[in-house]
């Protein structure tokens, strides 16, 4: 239902005359009425006429003439907004994910790459105005997803991430994961580029230095935001299957390449972060959130109906009423 609104209220400070008007109306009526004591009026008491009793009806024509004036002058209408967003400054982003089998270590809950996987998937919800794309990397790396506004594909793809060294070799190449989510933002038209890469090691696999990948995306104008994932000291890390596929773990010492990891960002303009429990992994993301905000234009598009027609056109009828009755039924009255 569409909520009626006034342009000019100020009027409606009118009806407070009203009273005024009735306490007038009653005292010149008495003014008018003659008096004369006399012990008995049954000599003289008229007799009953209907025109006589509805006379003040006149008067109250003239009140609710009055009171529908004041309300038309108060411009009553209905509004019906229309919002329209315009984004003004698209932003391009790939998240680079390392799945090598460290991330499989417990130090975040269950495990590095499903703590990850929660948030990367709440922050891709919270960009609906820009592009994601989704590269994997270990010792070797592939496209997931593509750079794209489908935000239901780039979840879904984020859920299917997995361990899985059939797919890709085991490892850690920084620099390989890197060149490849650069190859797929290089040729984007976006104002704005940014790589969110995720490591929890040190670069050990991969024939694409991770310096010369650095090297490239600052070419490219292209941001990258660095995460360094694992607890400090120890952790729970797989280091042996079991015959039935499951993993035999064993704690290790958490080893992160902090400053590759300092030096990339710095290079494109980002900035390092180390994510040490899943509390912090999440404000992590919230905070590159914030440093990449997309700007919008919204526009609003007002459509009124004016309602002020009604009460003008009663107003009118009320007191033609009252004129016409005047002259007429109540002439002799008057």
């Amino acid at each position: 239902m569409k909520d009626v609104t006034f342009l000019h209220p100020g009027f409606f400070w009118l009806f407070t005359l009203l009273p005024l008007a009735i306490g007038w109306y009653i005292w010149k009526r008495k003014q008018q009425t003659a008096t004369l004591k006399i012990s008995s009026l049954n000599a003289f008491r008229p007799k009953p006429s209907l025109l006589g009793r509805l006379k003040p009806v006149l008067f109250a024509f003239r009140l609710l003439a009055l009171s529908a004036i004041i309300v038309a002058m108060a411009r009553p209408r209905t509004v019906d907004v229309n919002n329209k967003t315009k984004t003004t400054r698209g932003i391009d982003i790939v998240i680079a994910m390392d799945v090598s089998g460290s991330m499989l270590a417990k130090d975040l809950k269950p495990n590095r790459m499903e703590a990850l996987k929660d948030v990367a998937e709440d922050f891709v919800d919270g960009r609906p105005n820009d592009r994601i794309g989704l590269v994997v990397y270990a010792g070797e790396a592939y496209t997931k997803t593509p750079v794209t506004s489908d935000k239901a594909l780039v979840v879904d793809a984020i859920k299917s991430v997995k361990y899985d060294e059939t797919v890709l070799k085991d490892g850690t190449g920084i620099g390989t994961g890197l060149a490849t989510a650069i190859n797929r933002l290089k040729d984007s038209k976006a104002k704005s580029r940014v790589i969110i890469l995720l490591t929890d090691g040190v670069n050990n696999s991969g024939v694409i230095d991770p310096r010369m990948a650095a090297d490239i995306a600052k070419e490219y104008g292209i941001k990258v935001y660095t995460i360094g994932i694992g607890t400090n000291g120890n952790a729970e890390f797989p280091y042996a299957k079991k015959p039935d596929g499951g993993f035999i773990y064993k704690m290790m010492k958490v080893e992160i390449d902090q400053d590759l990891m300092k030096e990339i960002a710095k290079k494109t303009d980002g900035k390092y972060f180390r994510a040490t429990s899943n509390t912090k992994l999440k404000a992590i993301y919230d905070e590159i959130n914030k440093l990449e905000t997309t700007e919008i234009e919204e526009m609003k598009y007002y459509n009124y109906d004016e309602k002020f027609h009604p009460f003008a056109w009663m107003a009118l009828g009320l007191l033609l009423a009252e004129i016409v009755a005047r002259k007429t039924l109540y002439r002799s009255f008057i």
